[in-house]
């Protein structure tokens, strides 16, 4: 398709017609133009809505909820989100409607054990995907080709393990990850990890940073670390983690460049500010 527009952008250039807008070139634009102040706000330009996963009709994980935009025919990308070690969808829920509400269809859910494993977890982030994906009133609203997984702690790990389980996997988050695996060569869906610097349950020296130097394959790994934050950041609303989580998703899922410019060249890292290490290649 990028090639497509570029051929039709010379062509027009030949016969002296004016271009189209810069971002026009991307497909999945969603949503007004972005500044710090609307990518930072609780709620993005989308109504939102609901739709229940009871654990009897989930398939591979122990049910959920689905959130979507409302009043619109577009199409979306779609995230799933797992919790971590011992936690339940409610420690990773406030991401739901705050990502639906910028332009995805997001699904948080329980796993089947709150002792599972990052490979189990990684497991039923595909489930949950493939869930929204064939449900008659929240399908339609998908773009299957554009998939993205986000976690907590083993839910994290279970991102990265997503990410290298299935090729549909276009963009990875993985928040405070904790995975006993530390080389993800393998996975080239652009990823962003969100480490904390004060993490005690999965140090950021032996998980998050590991985890990112590894990525040498993907198609853009960023490394993000939350000054002065715990293990359990993510498990209530934080503006850094849900900026930057939208900017990432918005600009690999959805291929809207507007969004490059939180990432490129991205935050401040002074000792003033709430992020403490940013790295981007």
């Amino acid at each position: 398709m990028r090639r497509a527009v570029m051929m039709i952008l010379a062509i027009a250039a030949l016969l002296g017609l004016t271009a189209p807008a810069a971002h026009a070139e991307t497909g999945f634009t969603r949503g007004p133009d972005p500044t710090d102040s609307s990518i930072e706000q609780t709620r993005g330009s989308y109504s939102v809505g609901e739709r229940s996963i009871s654990r009897f009709s989930a398939d591979g994980f122990r049910g959920g909820t689905m959130h979507y935009p409302t009043g619109t025919d577009e199409t979306f990308g779609v995230v799933a989100i797992s919790p971590g070690y011992t936690a339940g969808e409610s420690s990773i829920s406030w991401l739901g409607p705050r990502l639906a509400s910028f332009g995805f269809v997001a699904v948080t859910f329980d796993t089947n054990s709150r002792y599972d494993q990052p490979r189990q977890r990684a497991t039923q982030l595909l489930s949950a995907l493939d869930h929204a994906i064939d449900d008659d009133v929240v399908g339609p609203l998908i773009d299957e080709h554009r998939q993205a997984v986000m976690g907590h702690s083993m839910g994290g790990g279970g991102a990265l393990q997503a990410a290298e389980d299935r090729d549909e996997i276009q963009a990875v988050v993985p928040l405070t990850p904790w995975n006993a695996k530390k080389n993800w060569s393998s996975v080239d869906a652009p990823t962003l990890i969100i480490g904390a610097e004060d993490d005690r349950t999965a140090p950021v020296r032996s998980h998050s940073i590991p985890f990112y130097e590894s990525l040498a394959n993907a198609e853009q790994r960023a490394y993000l670390e939350l000054r002065g934050a715990s293990h359990f950041a993510p498990n209530i609303p934080n503006t850094t983690i849900a900026k930057y989580s939208i900017a990432w998703l918005k600009r690999h899922l959805d291929d809207d460049v507007r969004f490059e410019q939180f990432l490129d060249p991205g935050p401040d890292t002074g000792w003033r500010t709430g992020i403490s290490d940013w790295r981007l290649d």
